[in-house]
């Protein structure tokens, strides 16, 4: 026998109810409530429970409706009803957005457009339907990251593919170019470079906004730079992005306008702390800045004056508490005009450094 999620082992019901004590007499409406039970019926793990649910579907004759914790269910399995179902799920799990993912996991699995949920909410799905949706569901509530799942990130109003082999492009990053495309004119044939590029979007960015402008994208990480490639690819910039299989600057040659970089910045034993999605899923090379957290940045800033152009800039995104270190670590390699800035959180975030004329 099998041990189900809700506790039971999987075994022949009674007549009357099934193994776990639920009552299933056949009624058109059958008070689903307990909480195990809604969690093995919603995503059909525990087969006592979805004999259950079967005894009451098959003696009805006819499709019914079901009574679940004070509100009623389809057996049909609407858009509208699994929406507000894996919403409660992924509330339970503690995810930020349970709305909003659900229905970017419902719109992938249909291959749809968010919008068709609102337009067809009482569609019911079909079993490969509510199969994949569920497998997706389940993948999430066990702490992969929904862009994972989905395979694409949308950053800075283009489409990205990502996987695990880079970061998965946040609002800070966003924020980090935003700042960048404002120190540099749209026409300027500025020389750009992106060092740790990752999946590619801040270089990517940069080649899409900044059309003039000559763009060199380097990483430690074969993989990630493969990612990459296909992302410029996806965006139309294959031509316009030089891709370096690099260690920060160890295989870059020459001088740039612009230095831009989102360098690991997670002090090694927080590491574990962090949330599950980031710990389990994303690459440890991209996230641990050694003991103090600035281990990487300060490798970086050591090398950025013999790679800037007079008057060039060099922009990283740091965490928050490490402004005042990160600042001598600019002031010590000569650098000037030195701000440490924040993020919409107002929480330190932004380093900038000018080489001097």
């Amino acid at each position: 026998m099998r041990r189900s999620d809700c506790g039971a082992e999987d075994q022949e019901p009674k007549d009357e109810e099934d193994a776990n004590g639920h009552d299933v007499t056949p009624k058109m409406e059958a008070n689903l409530a307990a909480p195990d039970l809604r969690k093995c019926v919603e995503y059909m793990h525990c087969l006592n429970c979805l004999q259950a649910f079967a005894i009451v579907l098959g003696q009805s004759g006819r499709w019914g409706r079901y009574v679940w914790g004070g509100s009623t269910l389809s057996a049909e399995w609407t858009i509208r009803e699994v929406l507000n179902w894996t919403r409660g799920y992924f509330e339970d799990a503690g995810i930020v957005q349970p709305r909003l993912e659900a229905e970017i996991l419902l719109a992938h699995a249909l291959e749809v457009e968010r919008l068709h949920l609102y337009l067809s909410p009482d569609k019911p799905l079909t079993v490969d339907e509510r199969s994949k949706f569920r497998t997706f569901v389940q993948e999430r509530r066990a702490g992969i990251p929904l862009q994972h799942l989905i395979g694409e990130v949308t950053f800075f109003g283009l489409r990205f593919k990502v996987r695990r082999d880079a970061l998965i492009p946040r609002g800070e990053t966003e924020e980090l170019l935003d700042r960048t495309l404002r120190l540099v004119g749209r026409d300027q044939a500025a020389r750009c470079l992106d060092l740790g590029t990752g999946s590619g979007v801040i270089a990517i960015c940069l080649a899409r906004y900044l059309p003039r402008a000559s763009v060199t994208a380097a990483d430690i990480s074969s993989d990630a730079l493969a990612l990459a490639r296909e992302n410029a690819l996806l965006n139309g910039v294959a031509d316009r992005v030089a891709f370096l299989e690099s260690n920060w600057f160890q295989n870059v040659s020459g001088t740039f306008d612009l230095i831009v970089s989102n360098p690991p910045y997670v002090e090694t034993e927080t590491i574990e702390s962090l949330a599950v999605e980031v710990r389990d899923h994303e690459p440890r090379v991209a996230l641990d800045g050694g003991t103090d957290g600035i281990e990487q940045i300060r490798l970086l800033v050591a090398g950025a004056g013999d790679h800037l152009e007079a008057g060039g800039r060099i922009l990283l995104e740091i965490g928050h508490g490490q402004g005042d270190r990160v600042r001598r670590l600019f002031v010590d390699a000569g650098l000037e005009d030195v701000s440490i800035e924040t993020d919409l959180s107002g929480l330190e975030r932004f380093a900038v450094a000018r080489r001097p004329q």
